[in-house]
């Protein structure tokens, strides 16, 4: 019963998302990284159709053949599928035809939950509803992005998504003793598998910061010249300034003689104490660097967690994405989830402000390219 509770709550949060969006929202894809809205929806959908349903629901039917090629996003073993930079250029199935995919695929799914399920098909479901978690968190950073590109900057919504408060601590810096620390997953609950593999790392002692960077501390580093001085820049990053053309962070413009950027309601003057928020990795190192700080590794982040105010935005680490020790991948598709991506690609970790409840933990590890920052990423130094 729970199970199908946490299915049918998950699923229509999906939706909820959405709710604001008009029609013509969910179909654009202005860059690579951004999906429209009604292929995240199709797409958790289809998940569940082909992990679940086709292959252990006996008499289940398939709603539509071609949506396996249209909705299946890098999963090799499942077969052919739409390039990704295409994805925008699917005006069929119309949004009203996901909506009854989903209605569809829904409808098996209560008869599916309601019979006897082994663990290994109850994992697979969890699994399916985390995965689905993922992309609503997608679906706020996509919508966002649609939005905040639209010539209009329409406001998706007269009120905050969610409500962001900064903790004050007299402490600037947590103090770390050297040590041996453990890390990984530990427990029976869910994890990602790229958070299996607990081991024991050494640590030299460390201080790392009690508060993110806000908006106006960040503004100080663009005051300074920090785009303009290739000192406190990798060398990729600083092609990645003069190729972009980067002069502040994602969002932010500068208009009759003060900084606004666009939030959920709309375009709105910059605010100070804000945890700074749509930043590169590039960008993270180069004002870690003019403070003449650093960015944390993923273990000493993971170490220090326990003691912090964490979840506000995804915090840029100094770790690459690689497998811990004994990381194995599952047989089949599923195998596919974490492991071809660990390469290229700089680990965060925390959480979002629309990273959906109970969703993260202290080991979850994000990654991402480190030229991006359509999603909800910010700074925390360390020393």
């Amino acid at each position: 019963m729970q199970l199908k509770n946490d299915f049918n709550t998950v699923r229509k949060r999906s939706m909820h998302i959405c709710a604001p969006l008009k029609t013509e929202d969910y179909v654009v894809q202005p860059v690579v990284d951004v999906s429209p809205p009604k292929w995240h929806l199709g797409h958790t959908t289809w998940f569940f159709e082909t992990f679940l349903l086709k292959p252990h629901f006996p008499g289940y039917k398939e709603f539509d053949p071609n949506y396996n090629f249209v909705f299946n996003s890098y999963y090799e073993t499942v077969g052919a599928r739409v390039i990704r930079t295409d994805r925008g250029n699917l005006s069929r199935p119309a949004v009203e035809d996901v909506m009854r995919y989903r209605e569809h695929v829904d409808k098996a799914m209560q008869a599916f939950l309601d019979t006897e399920l082994s663990d290994e098909i109850r994992s697979l479901i969890v699994l399916g509803l985390n995965h689905e978690e993922q992309h609503q968190e997608l679906l706020y950073t996509d919508i966002k992005y649609i939005l905040g590109h639209n010539p209009l900057m329409p406001a998706y919504s007269d009120t905050a998504v969610t409500s962001i408060t900064t903790p004050v601590t007299e402490q600037p810096f947590l103090q770390m003793p050297a040590g041996l620390y453990e890390i990984g997953y530990k427990g029976d609950g869910f994890c990602f598998d790229n958070e299996l593999g607990r081991h024991t790392v050494y640590l030299q002692d460390y201080q790392i910061s009690t508060q993110l960077v806000t908006n106006a501390e960040y503004l100080e580093f663009m005051e300074a010249g920090g785009y303009s001085d290739f000192r406190h820049w990798h060398a990729e990053g600083w092609d990645w300034v003069k190729r972009e053309q980067v002069k502040a962070p994602l969002y932010w413009h500068f208009v009759d003689g003060k900084w606004m950027q666009y939030t959920w309601q709309g375009q709105q003057p910059v605010a100070d104490d804000d945890p700074l928020c749509h930043i590169s990795y590039y960008e993270a190192t180069a004002y870690a660097s003019w403070k003449g700080l650093r960015l944390p590794t993923e273990f000493e982040w993971e170490a220090a967690a326990p003691q912090l105010s964490w979840g506000q935005r995804w915090e840029w680490t100094e770790s690459a994405y690689l497998p811990y020790p004994g990381f194995t991948k599952a047989p089949g598709a599923i195998g596919e989830y974490n492991g071809k991506f660990m390469v290229s690609q700089m680990v965060l970790r925390g959480g979002s402000e629309v990273t959906p409840p109970n969703h993260s933990r202290l080991t979850y590890r994000n990654f991402f390219h480190p030229s991006l920052r359509w999603q909800f990423t910010g700074i925390r130094l360390a020393k």
